[in-house]
C-alpha cells in the first residue's frame, strides 16, 4: 500500500516533491554545475536584499526628516499673499539623460508667481503643499517666511464693514404680515422671485428677467418688509446696505465696498443649498444722484461709488442668481443711468394706506 500524503502533503513523504524530467536527464557534472549557478543566483538576490532594505531605511529615515521640516515650516505666522499668475511649465531639452534628466522631472506641471504682504513678487517653480490646480489668480495664500513656499490656501478677503451687512439671521417676514400691498407684492414675485426659484422657465420663452428693482415712496411704507420677505421665498441670503455708510473718506474705499458685498454675494451664491442672493440698498439717493461738474473731492468720490454700482449691475461679471433691491425717498434725484434698462429697470412704487383698507 502506498503511503498517504505526510504533513507536508507530498505523497510517500517525499520532500523533493515530483522531479522535473530536465533534472532526471543531467550527469554529475552538470548537476553541480546547475547547484553552483542557483547558489550564485541565491547570493546575488541576498545581496540586492540588504541593499534594498538598506535603501528603505534610508528612505523612511529621510521621509520622517521631511515630514518634521514640513511640521516645522507650517508653524504659524504665515506670511500673506496673492495668486499672481498660475505659468505651465515646460522642459526644453527632453533628451537628457541619468541625474540631469531625473533632477528636471520635478519642474514639469505648473508655477505660481504670487505677491507678498510685503510688496515682493516671488516666482515659485514648485507651488508648495497645495496642488497648482486648486489655485487661481487673486487667491489668498500663506507662505513660509523664508523660502515662500505656499502652505495653505486662505479663505477669500472681504471687507469687515461688508461682512457686517450680512444678515446672518434667515428674514421670518412673509407676505402675510404685509398688508395693503398685495400689488407691489406681485410685482417683486415677477422681478426677483421667480427669476430665482423657476430661472429655466425664463431661459426657455428668452425672456432676459430685470436685475434689480427700486423700491420708492414715502417711508415708513414697508420698503424693507417687502426685501426681506422676498429674500425668505427665495432662500437667499439677504446683505443689507445703507448707501449712506458707501460715502467714505478716502479715494476708492465706496467703490471697494461695493465690489466686495457683491463678491461676497457670488462666493454665498457657490452653495447649492442657497437660492441666490438679494442685495438690499437702502436710501440709494445717497450715491445714486444725478452727476453734475462738481469740483469738490467728496462729490467725485460719491461719483466713483455710483459708477461701481453699475459696472456691478451689468458688467462682465454680472451674476443672474444676485438680486438689487434699492429703496429711496426721492426717485427724482436719482442718475438715469441707474434707472435704464438692464440695471434698476422695474420701478415700484409704494404708498401710504389708506385708513379705509384698514377699516
Amino acid at each position: 500500500m502506498s503511503k498517504g500524503p505526510d504533513e507536508n502533503g507530498l505523497e510517500g513523504g517525499d520532500i523533493w516533491g515530483e522531479i522535473e524530467p530536465e533534472i532526471l536527464g543531467m550527469t554529475n557534472d552538470e548537476l553541480k554545475q546547475r547547484i553552483r549557478l542557483l547558489d550564485n543566483e541565491i547570493r546575488i538576490m541576498r545581496s540586492d536584499i540588504t541593499r534594498i532594505n538598506h535603501e528603505s531605511q534610508t528612505q523612511r529615515e529621510r521621509i520622517k526628516e521631511n515630514n518634521e521640516k514640513v511640521k516645522l515650516n507650517k508653524q504659524l505666522p504665515y506670511l500673506v499673499g496673492n495668486v499672481v499668475e498660475i505659468l505651465e511649465m515646460e522642459n526644453e531639452d527632453d533628451e537628457q539623460d541619468g541625474a540631469a534628466a531625473d533632477a528636471d522631472v520635478g519642474r514639469k506641471g505648473k508655477s505660481a508667481v504670487i505677491k507678498t504682504s510685503t510688496r515682493q513678487t516671488i516666482f515659485l517653480s514648485i507651488p508648495g503643499l497645495v496642488d497648482a490646480e486648486k489655485l487661481i489668480p487673486n487667491d489668498l495664500v500663506g507662505t513660509n517666511k523664508d523660502s515662500y513656499l505656499i502652505l495653505e490656501k486662505l479663505p477669500a478677503e472681504y471687507d469687515s464693514r461688508v461682512k457686517a451687512m450680512e444678515v446672518d439671521e434667515k428674514p421670518t417676514e412673509d407676505y402675510n404680515d404685509i398688508g395693503g400691498l398685495d400689488k407691489q407684492i406681485q410685482e417683486l414675485v415677477e422681478a426677483v422671485v421667480l427669476p430665482m426659484t423657476h430661472m429655466e422657465r425664463f431661459l426657455a420663452i428668452g425672456i432676459q428677467p430685470p436685475k434689480g428693482v427700486l423700491l420708492y415712496g414715502p417711508p415708513g411704507t414697508g420698503k424693507t418688509l417687502l426685501a426681506r420677505a422676498c429674500a425668505k421665498q427665495t432662500d437667499a441670503i439677504f446683505l443689507k446696505l445703507a448707501a449712506p455708510q458707501l460715502v467714505q473718506m478716502f479715494i476708492g474705499d465706496g467703490a471697494k465696498l461695493v465690489r466686495d458685498a457683491f463678491e461676497l454675494a457670488k462666493e454665498k451664491c457657490k452653495d447649492k443649498s442657497k437660492g441666490g442672493a438679494i442685495i438690499f440698498i437702502d436710501e440709494l439717493d445717497a450715491i445714486g444722484t444725478k452727476r453734475f461738474g462738481g469740483e469738490q473731492s467728496g462729490d467725485r468720490e460719491v461719483q466713483r461709488t455710483m459708477l461701481e454700482l453699475l459696472n456691478q449691475l451689468d458688467g462682465f461679471t454680472s451674476n443672474t442668481k444676485i438680486k438689487v433691491i434699492a429703496a429711496t425717498n426721492r426717485p427724482d434725484v436719482l442718475d438715469p443711468a441707474l434707472l435704464r434698462s438692464g440695471r434698476l429697470d422695474r420701478k415700484v412704487r409704494c404708498h401710504v394706506i389708506h385708513w379705509s383698507f384698514v377699516w
